[in-house]
């Protein structure tokens, strides 16, 4: 999928007064009479992610049909939700950095951070009874225990040492795709509530969502932490197994495959160690592989939205998944 890339500004110029919106609805769910709670939300804001998430779901509302107040409402509230998973990743992973910018728990220590992480799930809650839809409060709920549920299958499935494909992309489907697509599906709920409208945004979310998990994990391994903001080779130190390196235990010779273990099971990894296995993720075709998974989740995600007429919305969505493919951080 090889065309001119367009910026995120230029993607969301048909959505600006919905965004405007959306973020007076995100800023009012921030507030606190906790002096600390402001501080840090206000470090939140300031250092803002793309806000991909309730992005989709405005763009998903108004390719279905029209925005409601509650289409504003369920974009905070999933964007709050994402930091908050964020939040506690962060402490989880002992990450140093979020955005290219220090990580919460490194500001404010990892108590802070876990009960600020905390405070924003009870703001995410309040606004899910907000939205008095009760669909849409049954699909937030089952994405909210799919993010957990995923994030320890993953630690689980390292520990054992039992990764496979097939449970990989159960994994990134409920760690990551689960939110993407339920933030599309939220749109499709707050705007016409049609059951097709549900299903066609249901799909074009799951499957932008795992691309988007697979580009991350590209980026592990290949990505620029100037560029990215996030710690190099994160996953691979905590040995995590992200797709790339899956692929490589199906076509790496024996030795070469103890090799790579050998690497993994080293706990203080070494610059050079990370260069060694990109050589053999690179010589094994697992970079290969994951851009060719990458660009059939993007062929699905097109499949789900063509029964749409052309629109700007549409048009954004369209230019969203090659946002992803060409996206360095």
């Amino acid at each position: 999928m090889k065309k001119e890339l367009k910026s995120l500004q230029h993607i969301t110029e048909p959505i600006f007064d919905d965004i405007k919106l959306f973020e007076e609805e995100f800023r009012n769910a921030l507030r606190s009479e906790v002096r600390l709670i402001n501080i840090i939300g206000k470090y939140i804001l300031r250092h803002k992610g793309k806000h991909i998430r309730p992005v989709l779901t405005i763009l998903a509302s108004r390719i279905c049909g029209q925005p409601t107040l509650n289409s504003y409402r369920a974009a905070a509230l999933i964007e709050i939700l994402h930091i908050a998973t964020l939040i506690h990743d962060d402490v989880v992973d002992e990450a140093e950095k979020r955005r290219g910018f220090p990580s919460i728990n490194r500001l404010w220590k990892n108590k802070i951070a876990v009960l600020m992480g905390d405070f924003m799930l009870s703001k995410a809650l309040i606004n899910m009874v907000g939205l008095r839809d009760f669909s849409a409060l049954q699909l937030i709920a089952d994405t909210a225990e799919k993010l957990s549920a995923g994030e320890i299958l993953q630690i689980e499935k390292s520990l054992t040492k039992s990764m496979t494909k097939k449970v990989y992309y159960e994994m990134i489907y409920q760690k990551t795709a689960s939110l993407v697509s339920t933030s599309c599906e939220l749109g499709a709920i707050t705007s016409t509530g049609k059951a097709k409208d549900r299903k066609a945004m249901m799909i074009y979310g799951t499957k932008l969502g795992m691309a988007f998990q697979v580009k991350d994990d590209l980026f592990d391994l290949l990505g620029n932490e100037k560029q990215t903001g996030k710690d190099m080779g994160a996953d691979v130190k905590r040995n995590m197994l992200t797709l790339p390196l899956i692929h490589c235990y199906e076509t790496l010779s024996k030795s070469e495959t103890r090799h790579v273990k050998k690497i993994l099971s080293q706990k203080r990894k070494s610059i050079s160690d990370l260069n060694d296995l990109k050589e053999m993720v690179h010589s094994a075709g697992g970079f290969n592989y994951a851009k060719q998974k990458i660009e059939e989740f993007n062929h699905q995600a097109l499949d789900a939205i063509s029964p749409y007429p052309d629109s700007p919305y549409k048009q954004s969505m369209v230019d969203l998944i090659s946002f992803n493919v060409q996206r360095t951080g």
